[in-house]
């Protein structure tokens, strides 16, 4: 089971994404997106979300939020629990990252990125400001085949 961090970074009316497709055997090739990768040994998640942002985008978080729990369960790519933070920053040069393309997208244009369905479902709860929540989301292969949020479904 993995533990992982992903950080949405926001700067005025753009987010920070990175489009995967570079990285080999990527459970997330062709995808867009936040910022954030797998807890090392001995890491809180904080650790992890400072230490990874750092390292695939050349930026030091000063602050950040911690908005919720996101638990997928997949047949394919087994379990992961990931702890979602947002973030500001400003407008910044970017580091080339290893996994993939770095690019700040005006908000109004991240609906028309390809991006993991259940990715949609917790963007869409930050971009409505939702009080900290626990997310669990199902995949069978590629597709989201269920959706609990606070121990409901949605």
């Amino acid at each position: 089971m993995k533990i992982t961090t992903l950080c949405y970074i926001s700067n005025g009316e753009r987010t920070l994404m990175l489009h995967r497709n570079k990285k080999e055997n990527d459970e997330n090739a062709g995808k867009w997106v936040g910022i954030g990768g797998k807890l090392e040994e001995g890491e809180s998640p904080e650790d992890c979300l400072v230490r990874e942002v750092y390292e695939e985008t050349g930026i030091k978080l000063k602050g950040y939020a911690f908005r919720g729990i996101v638990t997928f369960v997949s047949d394919k790519w087994g379990t992961e629990y990931m702890c979602l933070y947002t973030a500001t920053a400003e407008d910044e040069a970017l580091c080339d990252c290893s996994e993939g393309d770095l690019e700040w997208v005006e908000n109004e244009k991240l609906d028309t990125l390809p991006m993991w369905e259940g990715d949609r479902v917790f963007f869409d709860l930050i971009k409505k400001n939702a009080p900290f929540f626990s997310l669990k989301l199902t995949y069978k292969g590629d597709s989201l085949v269920s959706a609990v949020l606070d121990g409901k479904a949605i």
